[in-house]
């Protein structure tokens, strides 16, 4: 029986389509209409579905099963689809889904990390207790959006607004490394996929500003794109524990664990210390700069091997062995 790649046309569908391609798939954006030429010009899918809204994407279920498609999630999928609706989705889905819900809520996540051993910026449960500088960020897979800094509870009320859910968090001086890693259910193997940091507006802009203008600007972390980075070889062992850790810890909070692609979003600091400050339970878009290949993944497969390729290489040797039911959650 055939199998179709799907994926929701936003965020990191290019890689995802095109990677799906290059592993012989037949490939399905479904797409709001405003986005559509996008996968028309690259040609990477081979059939667009359109919807009005992303809240419409439970209507396409019915086509998506009629193609005998694998869904791929990605940040836009969980930001824009009710997390229930995912769950109860009948589509062929890559990953587990239940895990989902450990990523979008921020205190199951910390258990998350905190169970794997990791080290995380101190969290303040209340404004009042804020003594020193803290990053403020929401729930969902919102790319840094509204995120802000405050330096007390009276600049903390300031900025907040009506916001209801949030997290305040120690801010962590140092250099924001995003690790993609992919565990292997085939191959029983963490694999590193590369490395980015983010390029956010308007922080990223506001060091172009005079140090005596930006005192009283207001410091904003929505992500616009992303830069590819090369890490010191030496740090690479604790990058793979830190990931095998993930692993482990995912498996006895939600068996069978994490699989696929994920990405830990951590500040190196000056000693060289890894601090975990976020986890993506699924693709994230830093892996887009290595669209072709990561000198990563290269060494470790000796060809082009993006993320969005090593998914369906993943799928494609499943379906090859028989164990396709082991990676669909």
């Amino acid at each position: 029986m055939d199998y179709a790649i799907a994926t929701v046309g936003s965020h990191s569908a290019l890689q995802i389509l095109r990677g799906a391609k290059d592993e012989g798939f037949k490939t399905i954006a479904v797409c709001i209409k405003d986005h559509t030429l996008i996968y028309q010009h690259f040609k990477v899918a081979d059939e667009i579905i359109e919807i009005s809204s992303y809240k419409d994407f439970h209507t396409v279920e019915d086509d998506l099963l009629k193609l005998n498609a694998i869904l791929i999630p990605h940040a836009s999928l969980v930001a824009y689809v009710d997390l229930k609706t995912i769950e109860d989705m009948r589509v062929l889905y890559y990953g587990n889904r239940k895990i989902l819900s450990w990523e979008s809520d921020r205190d199951r996540q910390r258990e998350w990390l905190r169970k794997a051993g990791l080290n995380l910026p101190k969290i303040y449960n209340d404004p009042a207790d804020i003594d020193g500088l803290v990053i403020v960020k929401f729930y969902g897979a919102r790319g840094g959006q509204g995120y802000f800094l405050a330096r007390n509870e009276r600049e903390f009320k300031r900025k907040i607004g009506s916001a209801k859910e949030y997290v305040i968090q120690e801010y962590i001086i140092g250099i924001p490394v995003y690790i993609h890693y992919f565990h292997s259910v085939m191959r029983s193997e963490l694999e590193l996929m590369g490395f980015d940091r983010r390029y956010e507006s308007n922080v990223d802009g506001i060091g172009r500003i005079p140090y005596n203008l930006q005192r009283d600007l207001h410091v904003t972390y929505t992500i616009v794109g992303n830069f590819p980075l090369m890490l010191r070889e030496s740090l690479l062992p604790e990058v793979f524990r830190m990931g095998q850790r993930i692993v482990e810890a995912s498996k006895e909070i939600c068996s069978p664990g994490i699989y696929g692609p994920f990405c830990l979003e951590t500040v190196v600091t000056p000693d060289l210390k890894f601090y975990v400050f976020e986890i993506s339970a699924r693709i994230v878009a830093g892996t887009n700069v290595f669209m072709e290949t990561s000198p990563y993944a290269l060494i470790k497969h000796g060809k082009p091997m993006s993320t969005g390729r090593r998914i369906a290489l993943e799928i494609k040797e499943a379906i090859k062995q028989g164990r396709l039911k082991e990676i669909l959650g």
